[in-house]
């Protein structure tokens, strides 16, 4: 059993970050680059040890394991790409401007720089890429910014060799000390969230917990940004024309996503809205019933799984269409579970209905009317994305709908499914609460960076004090929009 980190070992390690923050986010953008390869680099040639250690951790399999672990290198290489590119930093120049409409105005130039060292809380259903090489190390590092990874401990073993493997590879690399360390422990992640030499948070996990240590952030004496990814029910809604020019098939995606992986993805969708009298029970049941049993990936969360399923089930007027196992023993795993109801319910029992189950089950709501499917959408609390099913041909209707979703989801989905998020320049992964505790910003794609960093303005400054980015000659040769009189 790997012991948790002390008192002393978590006073050195903040430390540590402490002291590596000037040196590190000072280092050039292609300095930084080279370090973001060469962990990627060290990850890649560790598969062999890492995947094994995450199959006997995590129950998931090697096939989805290797997957994501190629995803986890990936995101470290998309990072050193936007550090070569240079715009994350914002770099602007407003040269002064004796004529300027309003009065004489100074020389004002602006450039993102890093927060300084963050906490990381690891997740459990991603043992990579939401773990300790994940995306929100990859980002934190990406900025500049020293990382204290707090191990998840659905997987100890495996998150204290991936961090010795980073730690290796950066120094190798020539980081300065100090730069990534992995901490065990609950206790120990609650304390290095109160010491105010950590400067930023990032988590991602259940509503309860996320919810906790968002207030242990905003209750110190100087609050700190705390960026959680929390719950989603990520409903799917599917129009008349829709169900008539493809049910069947609609019926079989949509089992499929939300029974994938255990229903143990922060995507998975936990809603179905179809029109009454859809027809579609049979092919529902049967593709939900088709689906094997799997694993959770611990005890403590099939557990809770066995008790919502339990809750959700006994709600009055919801009816079971598959009726999967879960059985008392985790070990021999659990079958998907699809329940219907109708909106009305729904809407009776919004508190136990719309809440996220995180495990194989999920609801189908019928609705009598576009009113009604209005109504559903409209009591939605915050979500990580919200999908539309609709016929090819069939656009201008459903203007009203997305309205009322893009006010609740981060991303609204159009005859897709929204398991599946792709690291990429314009995703956006993060909603209003309750599925982030900020809206504004996203923990996967390239904008991720942006969460640890903070804008300065350096007013009439010598060109030798500037930051680089700002100077005239830009040794760095980063992307400078430049403004006012030449």
């Amino acid at each position: 059993m790997i012991p948790e980190t002390t008192h002393e070992e978590l006073d050195t390690v903040l430390t540590r970050a402490a002291e590596a923050a000037e040196p590190f986010g000072a280092l050039a953008p292609a300095d930084r680059a080279r370090l973001l390869n060469a962990v990627a680099d060290a990850l890649d040639a560790a598969a062999a040890e890492l995947v094994p250690l995450a199959i006997a951790e995590s129950n998931l399999s090697e096939g989805r394991l290797t997957g994501e672990l190629k995803r986890t290198t990936f995101q470290l290489r998309m990072f050193a790409e936007v550090l070569d590119e240079g715009r994350y930093l914002e770099a602007t120049i407003d040269r002064a401007d004796p004529d300027f409409a309003l009065g004489p105005k100074p020389d004002l130039r602006r450039v993102q720089l890093p927060i300084g060292p963050v906490l990381v809380f690891a997740a459990s259903n991603f043992p990579f890429a939401f773990s300790v090489a994940g995306g929100d190390t990859a980002s934190a590092l990406a900025a500049g910014c020293p990382v204290v990874l707090k191990a998840h401990p659905g997987h100890p073993e495996l998150s204290v060799r991936t961090g010795e493997v980073i730690v290796e590879a950066l120094r190798a690399a020539g980081a300065p000390e100090g730069a990534f360390a992995v901490v065990l422990g609950v206790e120990t992640g609650t304390r290095a969230l109160t010491d105010e030499r950590v400067k930023a948070a990032s988590f991602t996990g259940s509503v309860p917990g996320g919810r906790a240590l968002f207030d242990i952030a905003a209750q110190r004496p100087k609050p700190i940004p705390f960026f959680g990814e929390l719950g989603s029910l990520n409903p799917v809604f599917v129009t008349p024309a829709a169900l008539e020019e493809r049910g069947a098939e609609l019926a079989q995606g949509y089992v499929t996503s939300f029974s994938g992986n255990a229903g143990q993805l922060c995507t998975k969708p936990g809603v179905l809205l179809l029109p009454a009298g859809h027809g579609l029970d049979e092919e529902l049941a049967a593709a939900t019933r088709n689906v094997g049993p799997h694993r959770l990936l611990n005890e403590r969360l099939h557990g809770g799984y066995c008790d919502r399923r339990a809750a959700v089930t006994s709600v009055p007027g919801v009816r079971v269409l598959a009726e999967g196992s879960a059985p008392g023993d985790a070990a021999e795993g659990a079958t998907p579970t699809l329940l219907e109801t109708s909106a009305e319910t729904l809407l009776a029992h919004r508190d136990e209905l719309l809440e996220e189950v995180f495990g194989p089950l999920s609801v189908v709501v019928t609705y009598g009317s576009e009113e009604e499917l209005l109504e559903v959408a409209a009591a939605l609390e915050g979500n990580l994305t919200a999908t539309v099913q609709h016929a090819e041909d069939e656009t201008t209707d459903l203007a009203r709908l997305l309205g009322v979703l893009r006010e609740r989801a981060g991303r609204v989905l159009c005859n897709g499914w929204p398991t599946g998020v792709s690291p990429s320049p314009a995703m956006q992964h993060g909603g209003p609460y309750p599925s982030t505790t900020d809206a504004r910003f996203t923990s996967v794609g390239t904008a991720a960076i942006d969460r640890f960093l903070r804008p300065v303005t350096f007013q009439n400054t010598p060109q030798e004090l500037l930051p680089r980015p700002l100077r005239d000659d830009n040794p760095w040769g980063v992307p400078q929009a430049v403004h006012g009189p030449r």
